[in-house]
């Protein structure tokens, strides 16, 4: 949810508004699993504080570009209409300056303290978020959130890219888990803000197809995921700690898609929405457990 500002607000108060800080911290903690998973102990001190930075930097620009390239869309939503941008509060060429210098500087210290190939992955993701998903694929199709989820679903492998300097094929793994992730987290916000997005013009699922599709698609997806989740016990990546957790937030999340597609309504697509982000987080979480289980025992 976007933050509240007013007009007469501070200049970085606006500026913080526009990097969207709440789905930036997500997408950061995602990434800091992605190092922790990629080393067999402690990830090095300097790399962990200069890759969290450095991305940081990098989603923070993505995010206010995004918000230039939508200001006149986030005008007609109720979600987005309070944006700087939205608002004319701030200029297209203050949110540029922004932009240029948070990602250019992300781009430095990723290049200099981490290694190039993380600050290539990084701004590939910049490329593909900003870019890509905002200008090419939300405006023309309602798969747009499964498409354009590729970029949002990077973070894990920017993480293991700044540890090991490669990404391997656990690191892809973890980014499929957010992109399949994605479209169910997502499409539960279209449904209780399908009107917004029907004034804003935006062919989002529920508006293209309707919501009773829409909550099929969420449902499928849910089971989708909850197959998904299991393969890094099954290729050895996890042990039975993150299985069972695996298993137990996955039936949760398929018992809310279910509720949603049997009876409808606005608060529980809230409430289904808000569980999604809570069930990422705990699920990267039991893998980072996992993991430092398993490390304690190999090093028993």
């Amino acid at each position: 949810m976007t933050t509240a500002i007013h007009p007469d607000a501070g200049l970085l108060r606006q500026y913080l508004v526009l990097t969207k800080p709440r789905v930036t911290q997500l997408a950061v903690f995602c990434a800091v699993i992605g190092m922790f998973l990629a080393s067999p102990g402690l990830p090095p001190v300097q790399i962990l504080i200069a890759a969290t930075i450095g991305i940081w930097l990098l989603a923070a620009a993505a995010f206010a570009i995004n918000c230039l390239i939508e200001f006149e869309i986030d005008a007609r939503m109720l979600r987005t209409a309070r944006r700087p941008t939205a608002k004319g509060t701030i200029t297209p060429l203050q949110v540029i300056i922004l932009s240029g210098v948070v990602g250019g500087a992300g781009m430095l210290v990723l290049y200099h303290l981490v290694n190039p190939l993380t600050m290539w992955l990084t701004f590939a993701t910049f490329i593909g978020y900003a870019l890509i998903y905002t200008i090419i694929l939300k405006p023309r199709t309602s798969q747009n959130i499964v498409i354009g989820g590729l970029s949002g679903a990077m973070p894990p492998a920017l993480g293991w890219a700044a540890v090991a300097n490669a990404v391997p094929a656990e690191a892809w793994l973890l980014v499929l888990i957010i992109f399949v992730w994605t479209p169910p987290h997502f499409w539960a916000l279209a449904l209780y803000r399908e009107h917004d997005y029907r004034n804003a013009g935006l062919p989002m699922l529920p508006v293209t197809h309707g919501k009773d599709f829409t909550r099929l698609h969420i449902l499928l997806y849910t089971f989708m995921l909850l197959v998904i989740t299991v393969l890094p016990f099954v290729i050895r990546m996890s042990g039975y700690m993150y299985l069972s957790s695996a298993l137990i937030l996955g039936a949760i999340f398929i018992g809310y898609a279910y509720k949603l597609y049997k009876a409808y309504s606005d608060e529980l697509a809230r409430r289904t929405f808000r569980y999604s982000i809570l069930y990422l987080s705990l699920l990267f979480m039991a893998l980072l457990i996992d993991h430092w289980i398993l490390m304690s025992g190999v090093a028993g």
